[in-house]
């Protein structure tokens, strides 16, 4: 930086220095123009999204499908099995895991005893999913 003097002759002479002090007002100002539109800038969408979940997929339990004709014949994945054959495997596939579903079809004219009977065999091996399987009117 240069100062002036009193010498009549070096008076005259232009100083060849920058001054710094109008470029560092300058920065500031861009600095604060920048620092209150910064946030101006972002285009955020509020979007409600669906949260993942790490666990592992369990595959869908087995399903059974049980019925009973007209005659109170019982019938496992349409295999004929006795009642006693039936309480048996009821019994085992209770103890596996998942537990399976047992969909249980029967005759609109089959005694109401034989299915009780079923539904208590199932509720004795363990079964608590039980689906009662129908067709709809008209067919």
């Amino acid at each position: 930086m240069a100062f002036a003097s009193f010498d009549g002759r070096r008076g005259a002479q232009l100083t060849a220095e920058i001054n710094v002090v109008p470029l560092i007002d300058v920065m500031l100002v861009l600095l604060v123009i920048f620092i209150v539109t910064a946030p101006l800038l972002t285009h955020a969408v509020k979007l409600d999204l669906p949260r993942a979940s790490s666990s592992a997929n369990e595959p869908p339990p087995q399903r059974i499908e049980f019925a009973i004709d007209a005659s109170g014949q019982r019938f496992w994945n349409g295999e004929p099995v006795s009642r006693e054959a039936a309480a048996a495997r009821l019994a085992a596939e209770g103890r596996r895991e998942p537990k399976p579903e047992l969909q249980l079809r029967a005759d609109h004219r089959v005694r109401y005893g034989d299915v009780a009977q079923t539904l208590a065999d199932a509720a004795a091996a363990g079964l608590t999913r039980i689906g009662f399987v129908s067709e709809p009117e008209g067919r």
